[in-house]
């Protein structure tokens, strides 16, 4: 089996789960660290052509991450390609193993088991927090409906304020994302590399965590110890 990914979560659950498989990756798929691949360009501007050219039996992608021409542009070149949709933790799970068996993958990796372990054993927060996500600056965006990182912060007992807006990911100027007068604000180190010295002075008088960004929106070995950091950081930002 010979599989590229376009997807750096679904990479590193390949990775680790079926080592050897994976011929190909895209410049932004940073783990496993030690991950020795042909680079193939990234996830929104793939190279198609060289792509093609390595005959992969399988490229996984997904609906969010890729864009559709690319996907189709190596469907015409008689490459087979597999879709991923995840918005919820629920989803990942399920795309998550039909992923590895696609890969050829005959049992379910120990991770992934201890990935849904960790999720089912939450019970529920004695209260919930309310937030803003940020996910970029200049312009800022945020959170909005139906995310896989806002259903993991659902049921870590946080609901941010922007889960029923039309968008996905909107643009709110920041005097309406102060006005939100949120709990907590949530900082993700990706897309946008959010740091102590850069995103909290936007937000002065207002708790702010700062989480890690594949702890928060990938999907696959990090899932594992998703709850129990992410947990930890939201805690430490109402303090």
């Amino acid at each position: 089996m010979r599989v590229v990914s376009l997807v750096p979560s679904l990479t590193e659950a390949v990775a680790v789960s079926e080592p050897g498989v994976l011929i190909a990756a895209t410049d932004w798929c940073a783990r496993p660290a030690d991950l020795d691949v042909v680079r193939i360009g990234g996830t929104k501007n793939p190279h198609v052509d060289r792509i093609a050219a390595l005959a992969p039996d399988l490229v996984i992608a997904n609906e969010e991450e890729n864009r559709a021409p690319d996907l189709d542009a190596l469907r015409a070149a008689g490459v087979r390609v597999l879709v991923t949709e995840v918005r919820t933790v629920a989803q990942a799970f399920g795309e998550l193993a039909r992923v590895l068996r696609a890969c050829g993958a005959d049992e379910r990796p120990p991770w992934l088991t201890r990935a849904e372990a960790a999720w089912s054993a939450l019970r529920p927060p004695a209260r919930r927090t309310t937030a803003v996500v940020p996910i970029w600056r200049r312009p800022w965006m945020v959170l909005g409906r139906d995310t896989f990182a806002g259903d993991v912060l659902a049921r870590l007992g946080v609901d941010h304020r922007y889960a029923r807006h039309p968008e996905r990911y909107p643009r709110i100027g920041l005097e309406e994302l102060r006005a939100a007068a949120p709990d907590v604000v949530v900082l993700p180190d990706e897309p946008y590399r959010f740091t102590a010295g850069d995103g909290p002075e936007a937000f002065p008088g207002l708790p702010c965590a700062l989480v890690s960004g594949r702890h928060l929106t990938w999907y696959g070995p990090s899932l594992a110890e998703a709850p129990r950091v992410l947990g930890e950081a939201l805690r430490a930002a109402r303090r």
